[in-house]
């Protein structure tokens, strides 16, 4: 009965952390706007338009500390693109994003970064786009 208590609980707030990053963002103005990171395969992504709403749920799953549907979340990413700005060894770390109909992990993930910053990545590891927090 317990593991189902806490089950439900971590479910509830899985679902109030996608919403609060759903209803955040929609309520963000397109003209502030931050400037691409890297001018390198990067863009900065007007209020989270254009990705996928599993990506909500990762990062919904990312700020609660898990738990993570897959035993690769959560490793270190070597950013060995340079796509992303560079960082220490261990700074990154990768998350998948399901894509509905994939019978593996897909080729979309979320790079999170220590200082709490996001990209999204559709083609797998291709091309990022900075995602933005709600304020």
């Amino acid at each position: 009965m317990d593991g189902m208590r806490r089950g439900g609980w971590i479910l509830l707030l899985t679902i109030v952390g996608v919403l609060v990053i759903v209803l955040g963002a929609r309520d963000r103005s397109a003209d502030d706007d931050p400037a691409p990171t890297s001018t390198t395969q990067t863009q900065a992504v007007p209020d989270r338009q254009g990705l996928p709403a599993e990506a909500f749920e990762t990062i919904a799953l990312i700020r609660a500390g898990g738990p993570f549907p897959y035993s690769r979340d959560g490793v270190v990413f070597m950013n060995r693109e340079g796509l992303l700005p560079e960082h220490e060894r261990g700074y990154w770390h990768e998350y998948t994003v399901p894509t509905p109909g994939e019978s593996d992990r897909g080729a979309r993930r979320i790079i999170a970064g220590r200082g709490g910053e996001l990209y999204y990545t559709a083609d797998h590891y291709r091309s990022f786009v900075r995602v933005k927090e709600p304020r």
